[in-house]
């Protein structure tokens, strides 16, 4: 096998490359068809002017001359190296691109004239399938995302700005436009030689800085309101009503109600803000579930003779054991027993299954606990807000039920705690049904 490597007789070994590579016959090898060229010049004019061999001769001895013991460049000409710099400026080297491909948000690579040349995975299809060679701007419709990047192209600093994406529902991202320059030490106001732009996805949080601020005021209302009456009803028992006992006892059973709304919706916040506080511990102790539907059905059964409602338990008797915390799970079931006496009063029964089921979600065995009615239903817009907390369909009809507005989200906080699910299907003017899906135990004797 042939090798580089060559052995002298001192047994010293050398690398012949380097003496190759920088010897004068390699130079006149790598430059034997400029001499060629040369050669054949040279003896046209001498042929053409008549002009004596050995003029010609000298001169072809100093080109040799120079070719082979003149300084010059070892790897590549100016040109080459021209080329290579401008190369560079316009496609990032592997070490950018996996770095960028690296990030899990979208992210883009542009050149200094805004034409993408590398898209990370995210990143392809935020904008509609981009390629590298589109130019971004093509793609990019909101004027403060374009106003960032001229910004930055004319050798600004870095820019943080808001963009907001539309498709089947709205996203919104933090997107950052930042310079890159391969020098060293850049001058003010340089121009950049890429630009990256990571678009960080901002939706969630946005969602949670709504939901809180739409929770704090709905809570504040809430309670102003049945405070407000209570201070206007005092007021007026302390003035113009003052010694008149019916207007007394009238104001006062008004006052008792706005106070005993007032005390469920505390009642309500709190139990929500301590299911919240444990939302990540999972229960550690085990239930039996058919004991908690049956504990749930007799102690509503007071209110379903109060709204004339049958309820209809339906293979609810075998033992059926889950991982849970008792007390929760009974204020699950009681709320979905109560609304659905409540709301669904109008088809005069409700029914209450519980039987076993594979959850096609995960694959695993569950225990799906159906609570249905007979009203008249809700309208399928409504459905995906009802877990909202404080949503109604009818303000008016939930308050003059007693309703705080606070109950299908503690439920959903519970089965969130609990690995559960609630899946709602209602057909408006034909009823509703409430299913919670809660995963079997695995003492459980399948």
């Amino acid at each position: 096998m042939a090798n580089d490597k060559h052995t002298p007789r001192s047994g010293k070994s050398y690398d012949a490359e380097p003496f190759m590579d920088t010897g004068p016959l390699l130079r006149l090898y790598a430059a034997r068809w400029v001499l060629l060229v040369a050669v054949i010049g040279l003896a046209w004019i001498t042929y053409s002017t008549g002009s004596e061999p050995w003029r010609a001769a000298v001169v072809f001895a100093v080109i040799l001359f120079a070719t082979a013991f003149l300084p010059r460049r070892r790897k590549v000409t100016r040109l080459k190296a021209r080329a290579q710099a401008r190369r560079l400026t316009m496609v990032p080297d592997v070490h950018m691109r996996k770095l960028a491909a690296a990030l899990p948000d979208p992210c883009f690579i542009l050149d200094r004239r805004g034409i993408v040349r590398f898209a990370n995975a995210p990143g392809g299809t935020i904008f509609g399938n981009v390629k590298e060679g589109d130019p971004l701007s093509f793609r990019i419709r909101q004027p403060n995302m374009l106003a960032a990047l001229d910004n930055v192209l004319d050798g600004g600093p870095i820019e943080k700005v808001e963009y907001s994406l539309k498709s089947h529902s709205e996203r919104v991202y933090e997107a950052w436009v930042t310079p890159i320059h391969l020098s060293a030490e850049p001058m003010g106001g340089a121009r950049p030689d890429f630009i990256l732009l990571l678009l960080h996805d901002q939706t969630e949080q946005k969602n949670i800085e709504r939901m809180r601020a739409d929770f704090v005021a709905n809570a504040s209302h809430e309670l102003r309101t049945p405070l407000a009456s209570v201070i206007g009803f005092i007021e007026t028992l302390q003035g113009p009503a003052k010694g008149d006992i019916a207007a007394t006892e009238k104001f006062l059973g008004i006052m008792l109600d706005q106070a005993e709304r007032m005390s469920r919706l505390v009642s309500d916040l709190l139990s929500l803000s301590r299911i919240e506080m444990k939302a990540h511990v999972l229960p550690d102790t085990q239930v039996d579930l058919s004991k908690i539907i049956s504990h749930v059905a007799d102690a509503l059964a007071p209110l379903a003779r109060d709204q004339n409602v049958t309820v209809n338990m339906c293979a609810c008797d075998d033992s059926r054991w889950i991982a849970g915390d008792r007390d929760e799970l009974v204020q699950v079931f009681e709320n979905l027993v109560e609304n659905a006496l409540k709301y669904g009063q109008d088809g005069e029964k409700i029914d209450i299954d519980c039987k076993k089921i594979v959850d096609p979600a995960d694959g695993q065995l569950h225990y799906a606990v159906s609570i249905r009615d007979y009203g008249q239903g809700i309208p399928t817009e409504h459905l995906p807000r009802l877990t909202e907390r404080f949503y109604r369909i009818d303000v008016a009809s939930s308050r003059e039920r007693k309703g705080t507005g606070l109950g299908l989200a503690i439920v959903k906080h519970i089965l969130t705690r609990h690995r559960g699910r609630l899946l709602v299907n209602s057909v408006s003017g034909l009823g509703s049904t409430f299913e919670v899906r809660l995963p079997v135990a695995d003492s459980d004797d399948l």
